[in-house]
Order: C-alpha cells, then sequence, then structure tokens
C-alpha cells in the first residue's frame, strides 16, 4: 500500500490506483467525462484536473498513477489537493471549451435529466460564453437501428469507441480526423454489429448516442423504476425496468459484478415493445377449428372436462424457458395431485438428470469465476449469441493476458481468438483422452475451465455427450479441490430453476421427446412452451403471454403474465437464485401463472393450499430450501461430476450445432418485438453478404 495525503486526509491506497480513484477511496469527488471504471484509460476531456504538489500545473488524475507521484523534501507523502481555487478554475475552463460547440439542445434531448454534462455545468458552468464563432456542424450518422446519433453534441470522450473495441470485442466505432474535424463514425456508416451496443447509449455522457427505440418517449422524472433481472438467456442479468404507468417504457442495466457487471444484451434492452404487441389479454377455447373468447369459468368447464376424461398418465406439462419457478412449482403441484408424473422442463429433449446432482447441470465455476480461471475448452456452444454478456466476462479475462482458448463445435466469431479442435465428440473424446496439443495446455493449467453447452446434450447422444464432456474435465484437472471448472452454459432462464425443483419425468413419467409423440397423450399443458411440436390428437392447454406458436396449436388458451408483470423466482445458469419483481401489470384479464392454477386446481378437484404468493413461497422453500437463499449460490458437489462421468455412453460423429440461429428472435417476447425482427433482418442481410464475399 502507500500512502497519499488528499485533501488533508492521509489514506492507504494501492500503489495502482489512479489519483482519481485514491481521490474517490478518500472521500472526494472528481468530476469526470471520458474516464470509466471498466474502460482503458485515455485522458480525453481534462475535467478531473487535481492539484499535486510540486507539479507545475493541474494534472489529469484519471491518468496519473499514485506510484507516479514523487514524495516531499523530506520523504512526506505525495499531496493531492481537488478543492483549491486552482483545481476550480481548471475545470471552469475545461467545462466553457466543451460547451463552444456544445448545441443548446437540452429541451429536445432524449438525455436531458441524465445528463453528465447537465450536472458537471451546474457546477462549473458559466451563464455566459466569451466565444462568439459559429458551432461546429457534424453531420449524424447511421450506425444501425438501436443507436440514434446526434453528433453535434459530441464531447469526443471515446468511451463508445473503448467499449466496442474492449468489452464487446467488435470494433466498429472510431474516430476520424483531428481537432475541430474529428468525428466519431463506423467509417463506412454501416450498422454495428455487436450484440451489446446499445451500452453505448448507457456510456455516452452527453446526448450524442441515443436510444432509438425508446426516442422522444418519456423523460425519466416521469417513469417509475423497478429493480428486477433478465430473463431474455440464463445469465439472470441485473436490470431495471422503468414504467409509465401500466406500460413499460425502457430497461436498463444495474450494476451486479458477480454476474453482468453493468452490460446487457441488445434483447434485453430493446425487447420493449414485444411486451406490447401479440399480447394475449383474456382466454380462448378452440370451437369447430376456430379460437373463440371465453370467460375463465368456460375454459375452466373445458379444461376440466378433458382432464377428468384422461387418464393420469394420459396427461402431460412441459414447461418453456420464461417461466418462473413458482409457476412451474404450482404446476407441477396441481398434476401431481391428479396422480401425474410427465413432467419435463427440457423441451428441446437435453439429457439433464437432477437425480446426477446440482453440480452436473450448473455453472459450477460461476460467471465472476471466469475472471480466476486460466484456460477454456468450449464444447458445443456458441457464447457470444447464447449468452452475449458472459460470452464479453470471457473476453475480458482473455484481454488480461494468458488465458488460451478452444473450441469443439461449430465455428464462429466470438470477439477472442481460439483454438479449433474439431467439430463434434469425436474431438472431445480425443481431447479428453490427452491426445491433443491443448489437453497439454488444461492439465498444466491451475483453474481449467470446460464450458459446455447446454445445446450439445439435446441430440440422441446427449446423455453420452454430457458424460464425455465430465469425463474430459475429471481428467484434465479442471474438478480437484478447491476449483470446479466444470460449467453448463444453459440458453433458457427458466432450467435451472425447472431442474432444481424436479421439474422432469417422474418415475413412470415420459419426457417432452416422447410427450410430442402422436396418440401419448389426452391432455397436454403447455406452460409458455412455444418451441414444441405437439402431437396432433392432444387437447393442448397454453398458459402464455403471446400469440405464437404454442397459442396457435392450442385448444385452450389462458392468458398469462409476462415476466415485469409479476414477482418470480429464477435461477440462472450459475445456480444463482434471483427475484424478479413486478413493475407493471398484465393486459385485460391476464393473470399470474400460479394464480391460474390455484384457481384451475380448485375445478379440478386438487386444490392447492396456498390463496396467495407468499404462502406458495412457504411451500415452496419448505420442499427445497436453497431456494430461500435470495442472491447467493447453493454450490454443487464435485463428486457428482466424477459420477456423471462414470455414466458413460455412446456418442456419434454429427457436429455440435448452436440451437441459436437467431440471436434476436429466441422467445415469444422477442419475436413479437418490431425492433427485434429489424435486427434480425439486419443480422441476416450481413450473414448473407459475407457468405457471398
Amino acid at each position: 500500500m502507500a500512502k497519499i495525503i488528499i485533501d488533508g486526509t492521509e489514506v492507504d491506497v494501492p500503489p495502482e490506483y489512479t489519483l482519481l480513484q485514491a481521490a474517490e477511496a478518500a472521500g472526494a469527488e472528481i468530476p469526470r467525462f471520458c474516464f470509466h471504471e471498466r474502460l482503458s484509460i485515455a485522458g480525453n476531456c481534462r475535467m478531473c484536473l487535481v492539484e499535486l504538489k510540486g507539479s507545475p500545473k493541474p494534472v489529469a488524475s484519471c491518468a496519473w498513477g499514485v506510484r507516479d507521484c514523487r514524495p516531499g523534501p523530506n520523504g512526506e507523502p505525495p499531496v493531492v489537493n481537488t478543492r483549491t481555487p486552482l483545481v476550480r478554475k481548471a475545470r471552469e475552463g475545461v467545462m466553457e471549451f466543451l460547451l463552444i460547440n456544445h448545441p443548446l439542445d437540452c429541451p429536445i434531448c432524449d438525455q436531458g435529466g441524465e445528463c453528465d454534462l447537465q450536472d458537471q455545468a451546474m457546477a462549473y458552468g458559466v451563464d455566459s460564453s466569451r466565444f462568439h464563432e459559429n458551432k461546429r456542424a457534424v453531420e449524424d450518422k447511421y450506425i444501425g437501428p438501436l443507436v440514434k446519433t446526434i453528433m453535434n453534441r459530441c464531447i469526443h470522450c471515446t468511451r463508445c469507441i473503448r467499449f466496442s473495441a474492449e468489452v464487446a470485442g467488435v470494433p466498429e466505432l472510431g474516430a476520424i480526423g483531428r481537432g475541430e474535424d474529428m468525428e466519431i463514425t463506423t467509417y463506412l456508416e454501416h450498422a454495428m454489429s455487436s450484440e451489446l451496443q446499445g451500452n453505448v447509449v448507457d456510456l455516452c455522457p452527453v446526448g450524442a448516442l441515443t436510444s432509438k427505440p425508446y426516442a422522444f418517449a418519456a423523460r425519466p422524472w416521469e417513469l417509475a423504476k423497478t429493480e428486477t433481472v433478465d430473463v431474455m438467456d440464463a445469465v439472470g442479468s441485473a436490470i431495471r425496468v422503468d414504467t409509465r404507468g401500466r406500460e413499460v417504457m425502457r430497461i436498463l442495466p444495474r450494476n451486479n459484478d458477480d454476474v453482468n457487471e453493468e452490460w446487457i444484451s441488445d434483447k434485453t434492452r430493446h425487447v420493449v415493445d414485444g411486451l406490447r404487441t401479440q399480447r394475449l389479454d383474456q382466454p380462448y377455447i378452440r370451437d369447430n377449428g376456430r379460437l373463440k373468447p371465453a370467460t375463465w369459468q368456460q375454459a375452466f368447464g373445458v379444461i376440466a372436462e378433458h382432464v377428468k376424461a384422461a387418464g393420469a398418465n394420459r396427461i402431460g406439462a412441459i414447461a418453456g424457458d420464461l417461466a418462473a419457478v413458482e409457476d412451474m412449482f404450482a404446476l407441477k403441484e396441481m398434476l401431481s395431485r391428479l396422480g401425474v408424473q410427465n413432467f419435463d422442463a427440457n423441451h428441446d429433449g437435453a439429457a439433464f438428470n437432477p437425480s446426477l446432482g446440482r453440480a452436473t447441470y450448473l455453472f459450477n465455476p460461476t460467471i465472476a469465476g471466469i475472471e480466476q480461471a486460466d484456460a477454456l475448452l468450449i464444447v458445443g456452444s456458441n457464447p457470444r449469441k447464447e449468452a452475449a454478456v458472459l460470452n464479453a466476462r470471457i473476453r475480458k479475462r482473455w484481454r488480461t493476458g494468458k488465458f488460451p482458448v478452444a473450441l469443439i463445435g461449430e465455428m464462429a466469431d466470438l470477439t477472442y481468438p481460439y483454438d479449433y479442435l474439431g467439430g463434434g465428440p469425436d474431438s472431445l473424446a480425443e481431447t479428453a483422452a490427452g491426445r491433443d496439443i491443448f489437453a497439454d495446455t488444461l492439465r498444466k493449467a491451475e483453474r481449467p475451465l470446460v464450458l459446455l453447452g447446454a445445446s450439445a446434450l439435446t441430440r440422441k447422444d446427449g446423455s453420452g455427450v454430457a458424460a464425455l464432456a465430465a469425463k474430459a474435465a475429471v481428467e484434465l484437472g479442471a474438478v480437484k479441490d478447491g476449483w470446479n471448472g466444470f460449467g453448463v452454459l444453459h440458453t433458457g432462464a427458466a432450467r435451472v430453476g425447472a431442474l432444481d425443483i424436479g421439474f422432469v419425468p417422474g418415475a413412470s413419467g415420459i419426457s417432452a421427446a416422447e410427450m410430442a409423440m402422436p396418440g401419448t397423450l389426452d391432455v397436454l399443458f403447455l406452460l409458455g412452451a412455444d418451441e414444441v411440436d405437439v402431437p396432433p390428437g392432444a387437447f393442448v392447454v397454453y398458459v402464455g403471454t403471446h400469440g405464437d406458436a404454442g397459442a396457435h396449436r392450442a385448444d385452450v388458451i389462458l392468458p398469462g403474465a409476462a415476466y415485469p408483470e409479476k414477482s418470480g423466482i429464477y435461477v440462472n445458469t450459475e445456480g444463482r437464485v434471483q427475484i424478479a419483481n413486478r413493475a407493471s401489470f398484465p393486459p385485460g384479464d391476464a393473470r399470474e401463472d400460479w394464480a391460474i392454477f390455484r384457481a384451475l386446481s380448485d375445478v379440478l378437484g386438487a386444490k392447492l393450499p396456498y390463496d396467495s404468493l407468499a404462502a406458495l413461497r412457504q411451500g415452496l422453500f419448505k420442499a427445497h430450501p436453497h431456494l430461500q437463499r435470495i442472491g447467493q449460490i447453493a454450490p454443487g458437489d464435485a463428486a457428482d461430476i466424477r459420477r456423471l462421468a462414470a455414466q458413460g455412453g455412446a456418442t456419434e460423429k454429427a457436429p455440435f450445432r448452436s440451437p441459436v440461429e437467431d440471436f434476436y428472435l429466441t422467445n415469444p417476447i422477442a419475436r413479437a418485438s418490431a425492433v427485434m425482427a429489424e435486427c434480425s433482418a439486419l443480422a441476416e442481410r450481413r450473414t448473407a453478404l459475407s457468405a457471398a464475399e
């Protein structure tokens, strides 16, 4: 630690700290525009000037290290002042220069009320300017359907450039020209292709980059703000949902260093319009081949007729990727009281078996643990499409150096270099047996990580692939005392929670694939499951939010609540239990899913013993105690992975394929979004152009 005196207070800080970080550790507030904790240092804006004793002029605190400060003549600690008249005058001069060319757009700027420049101008600005020249004019740039540019406002902080190059790994933004002619652009003015590009809007300290879908929609002081979690993938990113009345207006990231840091994917951020369109807002019953509106009592009556006519072994339930734990628990409890054992959340056929132990289906090293790993083997996964924020964490670890990465599966641009070992299980077997170069790399690593894509287990040989990946992790040293480097990357937000509560076939139950076979079932409940091939002849009850594939096939539709419209527990891919809070209310006659099952259970003669969400959670926590530890991870046992490895099983030679063909259209909410449809069309066009080249 190094001693330094800041504003008369002596503090001990790490020598690698900058003066800005040291000042904040001492409780001093330093204004800044270009500095950001998660980006490299640029030193562009000079707003963070401080007085360093012995220096002939103020220094930029963001770019001056504590270790670079000279001690006093008698060995005294360096002295830094942040509130002297010299410092204030220097900052006022910087602000005056920044405002020379900045337009007077505040009344019409979407950044108004949330603008760093506004805030700092209140502290260091003046009411008049000594410059009377015309303001600089810059043409706005087209950089895609998500980010709107008003480049007259740009102060050249370069945060957006650094984010694109460093965090997103897609260096499409850059600066051309010098001095007054400098402009931020994509060079050829094409749409940005990163799945994280929306984060540049949060990073922009002025109104130069704003959200295009949200343009002129609302002011920040009009909005109610609710902290919740994202369900667009299995990462469980921390988000804030802003609403006006009953309508969700925008979604922003929250800071959670253990999960998403402060980034979210574009799908998470811009799926908002999908929450408003194609919504199911009342029950429907199919009559003579056509769906017709009905009351809840009529819908429940029709369901009761078919359930009572069917035997318990002829009834099944499949849960989709957006279902909350409470919803699945209520559905399972209701049908279990009728003797049903046909449940499955593995609607894609993934070979997950909770009886083998929780560690066999968790991302055991944890998302933050990626930064502790020193070698990575990716098996059957494309993290950039399946979990864009987690992929950014892998890139962050790669940028720190000495992090070899290898891929077995479908080749793709992952934003960081990797060794390609092959396409299928045969290549994985070679690595597990130690017969390739990367096997030696993993063995020599202290904390190797084997990332297994959940999609690799959806094949017919899924159980064999899981055992082979577990064997590779055990044989190559990824599973040992103090480190569990076997991690499964899920794609659905509901999957881990479903496996935790045992939403899988019972002792005599059948899987989702078997339920989809013609003639197997008489009644099938779909809880937001739209990616299921429903068997002909079965009576289908669809509980969901949108008029997607599941609703088109349904015989009875029961309208549910989308994730911002209910309070629910979700368990992310690493096993972290999180609560999504209600930000708005479902439209029309739609109800929360658990409440639907509570009401239906009464009609079916299998009444559930709770009338409130709190009572339901009491029963849930009693059955599964680890789910009450919100924000925490109940770690899996490494012995489970050794058991999985011992299972063995035959594998085929077919190469692995990522399940996410289109990043922007992976669930009913995204498929209802016009913004996501535009992004999807652009991505498809970009792929076609690349193939043509």
